[in-house]
């Protein structure tokens, strides 16, 4: 099966075909494929779906995909690898346009709960038409400073993005009480903090006694508090072993590892293997 390579930072196409252009293939980056016009049938995964005008899919990493073109059909594709959202970081202290890394762990984490078209919120599809016809228009065009706001109107899309995935999660979560979904909520959006993330912290931020937040946690998720959040950041040092070059310090010190050693030890506790032989395992299976 061909992988499909991207050897830039992002990549934009607008293509019109009678006919899927690939077969079947997997992508080393991620892509969102918007429907123009016309209609067909998307394949994923060894799932399909009917596509037609507006559907906007998402394809992560390594997964399998193509397209059986019914209709004339226009594809917008917007690509783009983690050298590009590494650069959308944003130091700004009022700036959330570069929290890039952040959203994306969030699509991450939620991508298996996604079921064909990703626009599940109905308000955001003028929306999403908008900003894709706006993208168009610059990269075509090529106006003035137009790679600087292609890069401003896809910051915006991944935000409607991520704001309907999230819409999928209640639907999918066995979880009895919304309670319980706002404070997962609460620690991916503060895993960064440890101190946040300290249970008399959680415990108050939610009003719950101390004594009794564990015990609620662990009754509607089935697994202990500590233990969700420890298995929440190896998920993420996961992805970035996975899907960057980060070297293991770094990981260490973004996610609040005492250092190397201590994310190396435990990581390999939780998941049997070492970060560095995890890391060779992917790219083992990626050639």
């Amino acid at each position: 099966m061909e992988i499909h390579n991207l050897f830039q930072p992002f990549d934009i196409r607008f293509v019109k075909v009678n006919e899927c252009p690939v077969k079947a293939h997997k992508n080393t980056f991620i892509e969102l494929i918007y429907i123009m016009e016309g209609e067909g049938t998307y394949h994923i995964n060894q799932s399909e779906f009917k596509y037609s005008p507006e559907n906007l899919f998402l394809v992560m990493p390594m997964d399998t995909h193509y397209t059986e073109v019914l209709t004339t059909t226009s594809f917008m594709f917007i690509r783009f690898n983690n050298i590009y959202l590494n650069a959308q970081r944003a130091n700004e202290r009022y700036s959330n346009l570069g929290d890039w890394a952040h959203k994306l762990e969030y699509i991450f984490q939620n991508s298996n709960h996604l079921q064909g078209c990703i626009l599940r919120n109905v308000h955001d599809k003028p929306l999403v038409r908008a900003l894709m016809d706006a993208i168009v228009q610059e990269h075509v065009n090529q106006q003035t400073l137009h790679k600087e706001l292609v890069q401003q109107l896809m910051n915006t899309l991944i935000t409607v993005v991520a704001r309907n995935i999230s819409l999928h999660i209640p639907e999918k979560s066995n979880l009895s009480q919304s309670l319980s979904l706002e404070i997962i909520h609460y620690i991916h959006q503060n895993i960064y903090n440890p101190d946040k993330l300290k249970a008399e912290n959680i415990a108050s931020h939610f009003n719950i006694s101390l004594n009794y937040i564990s015990e609620y946690f662990k009754k509607h998720t089935n697994e202990n508090l500590q233990q969700y959040i420890i298995n929440y950041k190896l998920l993420l040092v996961e992805i970035r072993l996975k899907h960057s070059d980060m070297r293991l310090n770094e990981i260490a010190a973004e996610l609040n590892f005492t250092d190397d050693s201590h994310l190396t030890k435990t990581f390999k506790k939780y998941k049997g293997v070492s970060p560095s032989e995890f890391r060779r395992g992917v790219l083992a299976l990626a050639f």
